[in-house]
């Protein structure tokens, strides 16, 4: 079975998390960093037009992720989801509204070097969380988790005399 072979058979389970989790990326990072007008916050810069597409391509990519978590938490891709989906953020956020940014470079620092990389990091969000993809459907070909419903999880041989 291929990896894309292990999301067809996915169930209606890890589609729901996978839709969800889309959306809970998608407003988690577009409300904070204003691409989406909200009131709580706001934007200095405006929103350059690749943001958006890039919003859409990491919470996809966070859900689908996400989705991998369904059955077996463990494995591998946990790191660069994470990475992926913070980088993610960062491309996607106003450089002089992020005060973390702020702090480091001040306001001159955050527009003269900090925006012009939020494209680089936009492009290491997205091929992070596509690693962090291939990683965990990888291991699902190569060490699929048995079905839970007749013979019940794997668990360790007990030691002989206990």
């Amino acid at each position: 079975m291929t990896a894309l072979g292990v999301m067809r058979a996915w169930t209606v389970r890890h589609w729901v998390v996978a839709a969800l989790s889309t959306a809970a990326a998608a407003v988690l990072i577009a409300v904070p960093t204003a691409v989406l007008p909200n009131p709580w916050f706001w934007r200095e810069i405006a929103t350059p037009g690749w943001a958006y597409a890039v919003l859409g391509v990491v919470a996809l990519l966070s859900g689908l992720v996400a989705a991998t978590y369904v059955r077996a938490p463990e494995g591998p891709g946990g790191r660069r989801a994470s990475a992926g989906a913070v980088l993610g953020f960062f491309a996607v956020g106003c450089p002089v509204c992020n005060k973390l940014v702020l702090a480091v470079l001040g306001y001159t620092g955050a527009m003269s070097w900090f925006e012009p990389v939020q494209p680089f990091l936009a492009v290491f969000a997205v091929v992070g969380l596509g690693a962090a993809l291939r990683a965990r459907l990888r291991a699902a070909v190569a060490c699929p988790t048995p079905a839970m419903g007749s013979a019940g999880p794997l668990r360790e041989p007990t030691p002989p005399g206990l």
